[in-house]
């Protein structure tokens, strides 16, 4: 501490560079999400976040640090937001439809998200080691095992039917990822255009009332419960929707 400094002078100094370092996390999320780790331009992410690239490589050393860095921050609000759906006072049931619906809106609001994983994605098919092994060991695996204890405890306890927790998981998660990528092809199969408001509504109804019929035993437990869901976990506003579009910058 200098003659000059104190206390409060040395708080105020930590709370002004973790705001910047916040504020240039969230202007790269943007950009990576729109162009890609190689299309993304270090000069535009310091513009948006109001600082100069000096000051950018200062906190990040460089493009591919911050890039890991975007990844982690938004990595971890997802990890928090799961979390709080998987210790939710309820039964297993009920928070395995909750992540599901979760998941749900999570695709059609956080979209730099999903742009970022699917970028991930792309790397990994193409051999290149990327981001991905990380951030899953890290982040998504611990959730994983929670997923399965959820599953587990809902068989045990007779709530849930009896069935394989990996494919519990995947007909419980993978029919929102199908839905999203999958809805170019629909628009040529059936006279709907698959993210109009509505049509995304009752998309989301009918998920969370197909589970309250598929993975309970009692279906009309099933079915009440699908229905309070719905009931207090009204649908997230959102921009237009033109769906998941994957980079290969």
């Amino acid at each position: 501490m200098t003659p000059h400094s104190t206390p409060d002078s040395h708080e105020s100094q930590a709370d002004r560079s973790a705001e910047t370092r916040a504020r240039i996390l969230d202007a790269s999320l943007s950009e990576f999400a729109a162009h890609g780790l190689a299309g993304a331009r270090t000069e535009h992410i310091a513009s948006a976040a109001g600082v100069n690239k000096a000051l950018l490589y200062y906190y990040f050393e460089s493009k591919e640090k911050l890039y890991t860095a975007t990844l982690e921050m938004v990595s971890g609000r997802v990890r928090d937001r799961s979390m709080a759906v998987f210790l939710r006072a309820a039964t297993p049931g009920e928070r395995l439809v909750r992540a599901a619906l979760d998941h749900f809106d999570r695709i059609l609001t956080q979209r730099e998200f999903q742009s970022l994983m699917q970028q991930e994605m792309m790397r990994l098919h193409k051999g290149e080691e990327g981001e991905l092994p990380i951030l899953v060991k890290r982040i998504f695996a611990p959730l994983q095992a929670m997923f399965f204890s959820m599953v587990r405890e809902g068989i045990a306890s007779g709530e849930l039917i009896e069935a394989d927790w990996m494919q519990m998981i995947l007909s419980a998660l993978g029919s929102n990822v199908f839905y999203f990528l999958s809805a170019p092809v629909w628009r040529l199969v059936v006279p709907v255009e698959p993210f109009a408001p509505e049509v995304l509504r009752a998309r989301r109804v009918s998920l969370v009332e197909f589970l309250g019929q598929a993975i309970f035993k009692d279906r009309q437990h099933g079915a009440q419960l699908a229905a309070r869901v719905l009931e207090d976990t009204p649908m997230p506003e959102f921009a237009e929707f033109k769906g998941l579009e994957v980079k290969e910058k």
